[in-house]
């Protein structure tokens, strides 16, 4: 897949890395040619020169040969202009960050509905150890090549959960139904509603989003 983050941020470098190490194609934009210049010996991507918010920019980084549209710069008025624009202009998926909680219900007033704060999950992340969750445990099985997709199932995967014909190296783990944790069995049904997790391999991701979509 082909990603583009504007700004060159420590989000951005870690994201980039682990995405290069996957084979994934990395373009960033950045508007200090000395960041570029530093960031280029480390991270083997393209790079635009320019101004993230500028439709010419999100032009030039290629609209429909791209599959992510990342903005993470340190701004959020900016992360957000850049995530309009990006999606005015073809951008399959838009993923906007913002620091500020308040600022979350204008991007999804504004259709951006893929937003991530930081803080947030970094804030849920650590009461759920304070709960007692096994944060670590979960992270060290969930690892390497293996990655969680969830789904709200259709009229169409209505039926036993085998009927979904899913692809190699990916496996149903639960279901919610009503709000309830269900674990299913060998006989266990799809009905319409249900949030169906699944693990699988991440080469599998493309093809399980274009099916149920994020």
């Amino acid at each position: 897949m082909r990603v583009l983050f504007i700004g060159g941020s420590t989000l951005t470098i870690m994201t980039a890395r682990t995405l290069l190490r996957q084979g994934h194609d990395v373009v960033i934009v950045e508007q200090d040619r000395e960041r570029i210049d530093s960031l280029s010996e480390d991270l083997d991507c393209g790079f635009l020169h320019g101004d993230g918010t500028r439709p010419a920019i999100l032009r030039e980084g290629n609209p429909n040969g791209t599959d992510f549209l990342f903005c993470l710069t340190g701004n959020d008025q900016s992360n957000i202009i850049a995530s309009l624009v990006g999606r005015s202009l073809g951008y399959k998926r838009v993923i906007t960050k913002v620091d500020d909680e308040e600022l979350e219900h204008i991007c999804f007033e504004l259709g951006l509905t893929e937003t991530i704060i930081p803080d947030s999950t970094t804030a849920r992340h650590l009461s759920d150890i304070v709960e007692g969750q096994s944060i670590g445990e979960l992270e060290l099985m969930i690892k390497g090549d293996a990655r969680v997709f969830s789904f709200v199932a259709r009229e169409s995967d209505e039926g036993q959960a085998e009927a979904l014909l899913l692809p190699s190296k990916t496996r149903l783990v639960c279901l919610y139904r009503d709000g309830e944790f269900l674990l299913p069995d060998n006989g266990a049904r799809i009905e319409k509603g249900d949030e169906v997790v699944l693990i699988s391999h991440h080469k599998h991701l493309a093809e399980l989003t274009e099916r149920w979509g994020r």
